[in-house]
């Protein structure tokens, strides 16, 4: 058997409190190359919380969260981006007014640090257009590139978005929801992309839908009142009794 990679994002013993409410206890899991840890739990359990401190948007409050061996934990979301970790969130996070390319383009500048300044003479500049087109093959919105974002259909603006993180030039990608709000065509395509993404990104998937949990989860981690009560093999851990009565007995 293969040795697997060690985890190049890790979280180890996460803490979180506000006021008296233990949001996060003693959270720990580890990302790796070419693998999708998915991370579930029922309402309140703490997954929008975690999530927003494995991204840089909140400090723990005790525990540590390493990136190929660097201490990140107290590095903000725009430093941790420009290591290579992209976060989608579950609202998608696009300018409506721009075209499709132009949105993509705006990440590729902002890697690069450029901060958004003279925007439409950036729209010529091949050094983010090129990456920005690029990112959109991947995603197949080449077709639709000149159209303002704002025409897109729902399951469109999620590609756009996941386009936006892929630009940026990440090895982790943080999804939150990514089929949120979709019908099952749309929730399809997108499936179809992350199986296609997923042997070049170490990727968590925060999501609701157990059908895309189970379809593409390597390893399955189930949140609950801010800690973990199983993680491991997607099977086992749905066949666990602690499982099945915290979150998938609820028809969650």
């Amino acid at each position: 058997m293969a040795e697997r990679e060690a985890p190049i994002f890790e979280a180890r013993d996460l803490q979180k409190r506000f006021g008296g409410l233990q949001a996060t206890d003693n959270l720990s899991l580890a990302l790796e190359q070419g693998r999708v840890h998915a991370l579930i739990g029922p309402n309140g359990a703490g997954k929008t919380t975690a999530l927003a401190q494995l991204s840089g948007e909140l400090v723990p409050d005790g525990g540590r969260i390493r990136f190929r061996g660097r201490d990140i934990t107290r590095l903000d979301m725009p430093g941790r981006a420009r290591l290579g970790i992209a976060r989608s969130f579950q609202i998608t996070a696009i300018f409506e007014a721009f075209s499709v390319r132009d949105n993509v383009a705006l990440a590729v500048q902002a890697r690069a640090r450029h901060h958004f300044r003279m925007f439409g003479r950036a729209r010529r500049d091949r050094s983010l257009v090129e990456p920005a087109e690029a990112a959109l093959e991947q995603v197949g919105l080449t077709a639709v590139a000149d159209r303002r974002a704002s025409e897109l259909a729902h399951g469109q603006k999620r590609q756009l978005e996941i386009a936006m993180a892929l630009a940026t030039e990440p090895s982790v990608l943080l999804l939150d929801e990514p089929m949120a709000g979709m019908g099952p065509a749309e929730s399809e395509v997108i499936i179809a992309l992350l199986e296609g993404l997923r042997s070049r990104y170490a990727v968590l998937l925060v999501e609701h839908d157990m059908g895309v949990v189970f379809r593409l989860a390597d390893t399955l981690s189930v949140l609950v009142n801010g800690g973990l009560i199983a993680s491991g093999d997607p099977v086992a851990v749905r066949d666990d009794p602690r499982v099945q009565a915290a979150y998938l007995g609820e028809g969650g």
